[in-house]
């Protein structure tokens, strides 16, 4: 019982775990952004409160 691999289902697997890594990816470089603007803000209103 010699069964051949599929290469459409190689190819499946390795683009579902590339979707995986870059939604991570996106995820991660969101929040980064999200916090530099936070604090970015926070500066802001430190400057203008004083």
């Amino acid at each position: 019982m010699d069964k051949k691999t599929n290469p459409w289902l190689i190819l499946g697997v390795i683009v579902a775990i590339a979707a995986v890594i870059a939604s991570f990816t996106t995820t991660l470089l969101m929040l980064e952004k999200k916090r530099k603007d936070d604090e970015e803000l926070e500066r802001y209103l430190d400057c203008s409160i004083q």
